[in-house]
């Protein structure tokens, strides 16, 4: 039988996990399968070093090239057609996470194109209530296929092509070219608010991996997905979760840190970041904590987020901000991303024992509704969603009320969950922390009820899952 060969298009640090953290490729590097993992260019040379093996290749995905055609061919046309790609999800689904973009957009464009939203709102209404329009969107924007990787595919004969989207980034243009092709491809769920949040495929695409029953149900309804074209094999990237292959012991997490081992841990992931600041939230942890105002003494270990490092000035001013406060008051602290580098930025796998241990050793562990809030349910630890409002907002900027975003699908199934609680004000923080400080059992078995309703596996084998399910179809 003829060796079969994959592409896997890994443009995203939390890709990097899915599919090289976990058993995935390795499980379809033991069945014969040759696998081209298309990456950054700039970290071609980085990848191989950490993950080759026979019979892995590793390509460069070209973004730049991507970028330039996006920009350079039919600009506007392309922009307006993502836009509505990812507006025009139908009503059938929770739409409150697609609409906050909308609301986004709109208040961040510029004059001209604003002028356009009239229209546009009236093309996302039929898009809404009409499958045939979503899939006449679909249809439409396979005339944008540029041939960036036509030499690959010349070179290398794939039989399929595997992405981390379907097509809701640059990855469009490697699957818009292996559908022109008749080439099979499949995307792969990594993100637990994807399926809810960026709504109709970016390309014709054959097939899915998700996560959960919940993920099928919402690319069912909101997208046009048949079921026979859905798998669900769980989350293999947090296969490592789930066996505690990441965590590092406590003395040594805890020296790393300079944190205190007879102070409770309360942890901070910063998220939600292009919607609302967080400082807000940061200052009444470490006001309850530097204060000793929580039942028990308590230090404070912020995570600061990827978007941190991003060169926009309102990010660049927060996270300086938080550096400051780690700096003057006592009992705070931070930790930082690790940057994989290139394209990819700090969104990477470079520190899963940071982010495990992190959360394994949270006493309390605090997000803005964060996929954390998942992700520290792993580790069974409490969790509470910080939701104070910004009195001022990002200046100039869109800001969406923290109190305004309980309603969005994986918020909301968090909150009906019961594995943790919600938080809109000082007091409502302070009486949540001293619950879980009192109680750290609390709630567990919703917890587990949550995991599983989301995760769907929790033995660490869904990259083997994953791996089988794209064999099957090979």
């Amino acid at each position: 039988m003829p060796q079969k060969r994959v592409f896997i298009s890994a443009d995203h640090g939390l890709a990097i996990v899915y599919f090289l953290q976990s058993d995935l490729v390795p499980s379809l590097l033991a069945k014969g399968v040759e696998v081209i993992l298309l990456t950054d260019d700039a970290l071609q040379e980085r990848i191989q070093e950490r993950f080759g093996q026979p019979g892995l290749v590793v390509e460069g995905l070209r973004l730049q090239q991507a970028k330039a055609y996006f920009h350079q061919e039919s600009y506007g046309l392309q922009w307006w057609l993502d836009f509505l790609r990812r507006a025009g999800a139908s009503s059938r689904l929770n739409l409150e996470a697609v609409d906050s973009y909308i609301n986004q957009v709109v208040s961040e464009a510029h004059a001209r194109r604003r002028r356009l939203f009239p229209l546009m709102k009236g093309v996302i209404s039929t898009l809404r209530h009409s499958q045939r329009a979503r899939q006449a969107l679909v249809n439409y924007q396979a005339r944008f296929t540029p041939n960036i990787y036509a030499d690959l595919f010349d070179d290398y004969h794939p039989d399929m092509v595997i992405a981390s989207t379907p097509g809701w980034r640059y990855d469009r243009y490697l699957l818009r070219e292996s559908a022109r092709r008749g080439i099979p491809n499949t995307a792969v769920i990594v993100g637990w608010d994807n399926t809810s949040s960026y709504s109709l495929p970016g390309a014709h695409m054959d097939r899915v991996s998700c996560w959960s029953e919940i993920q099928k149900l919402e690319l069912m309804l909101g997208s046009d997905w048949q079921a026979e074209q859905i798998n669900i094999g769980g989350i293999p990237s947090y296969d490592g979760y789930f066996l505690r292959n990441w965590v590092m012991p406590r003395e040594e997490y805890f020296e790393l840190h300079g944190l205190d081992p007879n102070r409770k841990l309360i942890s901070f992931a910063c998220s939600f970041v292009s919607f609302s600041p967080n400082i807000q939230d940061i200052e009444a942890l470490a006001r309850l904590v530097t204060e000793d105002q929580l039942s028990q003494p308590a230090q404070l270990l912020v995570r600061l987020h990827p978007n941190h490092f991003m060169q926009v000035e309102r990010f660049i001013g927060e996270r300086e901000r938080i550096r400051q406060m780690a700096r003057e008051l006592p009992h705070v602290h931070v930790v930082e991303p690790v940057p994989l580098g290139g394209e990819l930025g700090y969104y990477s796998g470079e520190d899963m024992p940071e982010k495990s241990s992190m959360m394994a050793y949270s006493d309390v562990f605090t997000t803005v509704y964060s996929t954390m809030v998942v992700e520290a349910s792993t580790h069974n630890r409490p969790v509470v969603s910080v939701c104070i409002d910004s009195e001022q907002g990002w200046p100039g900027k869109f800001t969406l009320p923290l109190t305004q975003i309980g309603g969005w699908p994986t918020h909301s199934r968090f909150r009906e969950s019961g594995a943790g609680q919600v938080a809109t004000n000082l007091d409502e923080l302070r009486q949540s922390l001293n619950f879980y400080l009192e109680h750290p059992q609390a709630n567990q078995m919703e917890r587990q009820q949550f995991i599983e309703r989301e995760c769907t596996f929790t033995d660490g084998c869904a990259g083997q899952r994953t791996a089988d399910y794209l064999l099957s179809i090979l």
